[in-house]
């Protein structure tokens, strides 16, 4: 039964306004995904699959992972999150969020009203990012071998909500605590993908590294 592994990729620049500014990693971000790559080869974890998004920080995360080779693919790509929050301040004036607190309000209220087809201007719609996600995790999982791919928290949350059918309420509350570098596994099983691992951080257990768990 194959199985992908989905990485969400090392902290990226949380002090960014934009889209643009966001995508790259710190040097924490860096850290997590050599620390990732460590506990994995220590482990025997081998992939014969490696798949990124095409963001920078994607393909970073798999660099300093280890990744000598690897395949990108845009269907990967996380959702335009600071042009839906843009478009949510433009046209609802609800404000942008500045911090984790902030988006336990903000993206479930985004995400409702991105569903609905209220947001004008959205770079993609709701129907077309969960299209995108549902058919490319299918068709990596049934490539026969084991994949690892780079990606966002968007990207796995909506993946999770495909596979495990959850509503809008459980889909963004599954978004919210999902940490940088963290792995989650979906196996290809007679009845479908099913979700076998969620939010672990093996590499950052460590009381050392307990710091490195962020979100942001």
């Amino acid at each position: 039964m194959t199985t992908i592994t989905l990485i969400r990729h090392g902290q990226a620049n949380n002090t960014a306004t934009d889209e643009a500014g966001y995508d790259r990693l710190s040097d924490l971000g860096r850290q997590q995904a050599r620390w990732l790559g460590d506990h994995m080869r220590d482990t025997g974890q081998r992939y014969a699959r490696v798949y990124t998004g095409t963001l920078t920080r994607h393909q970073q995360t798999a660099q300093e992972w280890g990744a000598e080779d690897f395949t990108a693919d845009a269907r990967l790509d996380e959702v335009r999150y600071f042009d839906l929050s843009e478009r949510m301040h433009a046209q609802f004036g609800i404000p942008h969020p500045t911090g984790h607190g902030d988006f336990i309000d903000h993206l479930p209220l985004t995400f409702a009203a991105w569903q609905e087809g209220k947001i004008e201007g959205a770079p993609e719609t709701f129907h077309d990012f969960q299209t995108r996600v549902s058919e490319v995790i299918h068709e990596i999982a049934e490539g026969g071998e084991d994949a690892i791919i780079f990606t966002s928290g968007g990207f796995i949350g909506m993946a999770t909500r495909v596979v495990m059918g959850l509503d809008l309420g459980p889909f963004t509350r599954a978004i919210l605590p999902i940490m940088n570098s963290s792995i989650h596994r979906m196996r290809l099983m007679p009845a479908g993908l099913t979700l076998t691992q969620f939010n672990a951080v093996p590499h950052l257990e460590h009381k050392d590294r307990h710091h490195a768990q962020t979100h942001f």
